[in-house]
């Protein structure tokens, strides 16, 4: 189950998991993990990348709704 759109969003922002990264003084690999939804940032986390992309937090979140 996907939970986080990072990729998604940083591609719509024009950024790269290698700039943020760097904004965040995260390993690349952390990132990339991240974006693959191989294992989730901390809300703390998610919340200053929301900053950084000038973005709602909740647009980096996949809805938990199911389809109707």
């Amino acid at each position: 189950m996907k939970i986080n759109r990072l990729k998604i969003v940083l591609i719509e922002k024009s950024k790269t998991s290698k700039w943020l990264a760097k904004e965040l003084n995260k390993s690349e690999s952390t990132v990339s993990r991240w974006c693959t939804n191989e294992v989730q940032p901390s809300i703390e986390t998610l919340a200053q990348i929301a900053e950084l992309l000038k973005v709602d937090i909740k647009e980096l979140l996949n809805s938990t709704k199911l389809n109707q």
